[in-house]
This record gives structure tokens, C-alpha cells and sequence, in this order.
């Protein structure tokens, strides 16, 4: 009996050792956590490289993902805590940024960043005044459509303040911050196709304007939207696990059958709930808007992963690029968490369900994409047709 609580007390103080040994190395680690970007003031290396690269991929096989998309002109803004960086922008561009589809002119006059260049340009940079960000979207600078995303170091550097301040007080000294955030923004291949989901935005808001202004507009109608509804909740969490399991299956002949489901299934939630028109529009709008732009995102990244797609030689000195190759992992944490975004208030499952009906059309609708951005069509309009061409 002795010698068998000996062994539990030894175990005991084995693990209760092991976690003060853990503790103190991540309370030793979070001694050097960056709490400002190294240079704000400009751009470095790896940056630069992650924007280079992202060009470099959406020319090259952006038009594989979406026709026009590769070749279209769209500059690029990447900013941190306290400056905006103009990529790609040839000529001298006006000042600041327009809010879309607000309209609202923000920022100052563009400066040429000394010493630096992108794509054989100039590079543009300007101060931003306290808690004023170009946001991670798309905006217009003049009359061009430009995407817009944080660096990924003050992306880094944002997510582990925003932690640290959500936590009690006693474990801000040993919390992993290191370790969460290598899970949470992943690779700089997840870098580069968020990066593509922005660019996705201004290349929408280009080629159908009309259509993008009034599907962000709708965004106002998410304080109207019946989030705390527990029967549409559980509604949603069947139609979005439906939607996973048809992007799951190998059955193409019984892939239309499936999909006329999932339509009659989402007739009757909207049904049930008591969904307005305006409501049943606001769905229609977001998945148009952020779902196909998800749908880029990971259409990029499976075309990268391609044997016929070669990355820029100098992203081979980026910290954490697997050239594209984590593109089946990522395909399977996206339906693994889509049905999980039945209980998130906002409109993150949409982003999932217009994403998962886009991929669902790649399959049912050949030729899908050149109606997507016509008026008053919608990615469950072009399913409702894929079915009736089937009969």
C-alpha cells in the first residue's frame, strides 16, 4: 500500500512539475512578445514578399478561379498601427481612401516610401491618425478599387492584445500567446488567400458595383436578424451540415437529389422563423458578397497547390510558407467548423453556406460564374436552375 501511494505521489509531483516547467517557459517567452510593430514606418522583407506574392498568384491563376479576376487592375493596401501602404498603384493616386459604399474620404496625401519598390513601383505610405484604419475590406482610392488588409505582423501583434485583455488578470503572464496565434492565423499561405479574399471584394465591387453597394449596405440588418432564435438556430445547424456532408460526398448522381434538399430545407427555416423578404435578401446578399469571397479565397490556395503553379523564389525566406501545399488541411478544417456556425451571432455562417453553395455549383452548373454578379441572381437562384436543367 506504501509503496503504491509512493508511486501516485511521485506521478503526482511529476505532472504538477511538468506544468510549472510549461508555465514558466511560456511566462519566459511572453517576455519578448512584440507589442508594437519593429518599423511601422515602413515595410519590411517579409511583408513585401507576402504582398508580392499574392500578385504573383492572383495573375497567375486568378482567372482559373474567376475570369477577369487575374488580369484586373486592383492595388493593394496593407497597413498596421500606425501607417497605410498603396501597392500596385501606377501614377500618382489622390488623396486617401473612400470608404465603400459609404463614400465617406478618409486619410491624407500619399508619399513615396524611400528606398523601397513593388512590382518595378513606387510604394505610397501615409500616417494614420489614432484608431482610423482602412479596414480589412475593400476601398477605392480615386476612381480604382483596392483591396485592404493589416500586416500579418501587427495582425499578430493585434490578436494577442485583444487576448491578453480578455483574460483574468492571474493567467495574462502564462497564457501560450505564441502558440494561439500560430493556430489562429496559421501560414503565410492562410495569409496570402485572406489576403486574395480582399482583393476578391475590390474585384466585385469593379465589375459589379450596383450589386456589391447594396449587399454591403444590407450589413445594417443584422441588428434585425433573429440570431437568438433556438429553433433557427437548430435549423441553420441542419442545413449547414447537409452542406457539409454534399461537399464531403463522391456521389455525383446523387448530388442534384441532395441539393433539392437542402433548398426545401431552406425554404421551410425561413419559413418557420417568419423571415421578411428584407431578411430572406440580407442572407442572399451576405452569402453573395462574403461567402464568394471565402470561395476565392480557397479556390486560390487549391489552385497555388497545383503542380503547375511555381511560387516567387523569395518566398522561400518567408517564416512559415508551405507553397500551397496545406490546402487539403485547410479543405477539411472549413467543413469540419462549417456546421459549428450555427450558433455564431454575426454573419460568419454565411460565409460558410455561400462559400459551400459556390463549390456546390463548380460541380452542378458549368458556367455558373458568368450570371453571379447579373442582378437579382443569387448563388441559391443559380442551384434552383442547376436542378431544373437537370430534369
Amino acid at each position: 500500500m506504501k509503496k503504491a501511494l509512493k508511486i501516485l505521489l511521485t506521478i503526482l509531483l511529476s505532472l504538477a512539475a511538468l506544468c510549472l516547467g510549461l508555465l514558466l517557459l511560456s511566462a519566459l517567452s511572453n517576455f519578448g512578445l512584440p507589442q508594437a510593430s519593429a518599423s511601422p514606418e515602413t515595410l519590411n522583407e517579409a511583408e513585401l514578399t507576402r504582398q508580392s506574392e499574392l500578385f504573383h498568384l492572383r495573375r497567375a491563376v486568378g482567372d482559373a478561379v474567376w475570369s477577369g479576376w487575374g488580369a484586373a487592375d486592383l492595388p493593394a493596401i496593407t497597413y498596421n498601427e500606425g501607417y497605410a501602404f498603396l501597392l500596385g498603384y501606377s501614377g500618382q493616386p489622390p488623396a486617401g481612401w473612400v470608404k465603400v459604399p459609404a463614400g465617406a474620404q478618409r486619410g491624407k496625401d500619399w508619399q513615396i516610401l524611400p528606398g523601397k519598390t513593388f512590382d518595378g513601383q513606387g510604394i505610397y505610405v501615409q500616417p494614420l491618425p489614432p484608431a482610423l484604419y482602412p479596414e480589412n475590406f475593400a476601398v477605392r482610392v480615386g476612381e480604382r478599387w483596392v483591396s485592404s488588409l493589416q500586416t500579418r505582423e501587427w495582425m499578430e501583434i493585434q490578436l494577442a492584445q485583444t487576448v491578453r485583455a480578455d483574460l483574468p488578470g492571474f493567467l495574462r503572464p502564462v497564457f501560450p500567446y505564441r502558440l494561439f496565434i500560430g493556430l489562429m492565423l496559421g501560414s503565410d499561405d492562410k495569409y496570402i488567400s485572406a489576403a486574395a479574399h480582399e482583393s476578391f471584394h475590390a474585384w466585385q465591387g469593379l465589375a459589379a458595383p450596383q450589386k456589391f453597394a447594396a449587399a454591403e449596405s444590407a450589413a445594417r440588418l443584422d441588428e434585425r436578424y433573429p440570431w437568438d432564435d433556438e429553433s433557427l438556430s437548430q435549423d441553420w445547424k441542419a442545413e449547414l451540415q447537409r452542406l457539409a456532408e454534399m461537399l464531403r460526398g463522391e456521389n455525383p448522381a446523387a448530388l442534384p437529389a441532395q441539393v433539392r434538399r437542402f433548398l426545401e430545407l431552406r425554404a421551410a427555416r425561413r419559413q418557420s422563423a417568419g423571415l421578411s423578404p428584407e431578411l430572406i435578401a440580407y442572407e442572399q446578399q451576405r452569402e453573395w458578397l462574403e461567402g464568394l469571397a471565402r470561395y476565392a479565397e480557397l479556390e486560390i490556395w487549391r489552385q497555388g497547390s497545383l503542380p503547375g503553379y511555381e511560387p516567387l523564389p523569395s518566398t522561400a525566406s518567408l517564416p512559415n510558407f508551405d507553397r500551397y501545399q496545406g490546402f487539403e488541411t485547410r479543405w477539411r478544417q472549413e467543413l469540419d467548423q462549417m456546421p459549428r456556425m450555427y450558433n455564431d451571432e454575426g454573419d460568419g455562417r454565411f460565409y460558410y453556406s455561400g462559400m459551400a453553395q459556390a463549390c456546390l455549383l463548380d460541380r452542378l452548373l458549368p458556367g455558373w460564374k458568368a450570371r453571379a454578379f447579373d442582378d437579382g441572381v443569387w448563388l441559391e437562384t443559380l442551384l434552383a436552375e442547376a436542378l431544373q436543367m437537370e430534369k
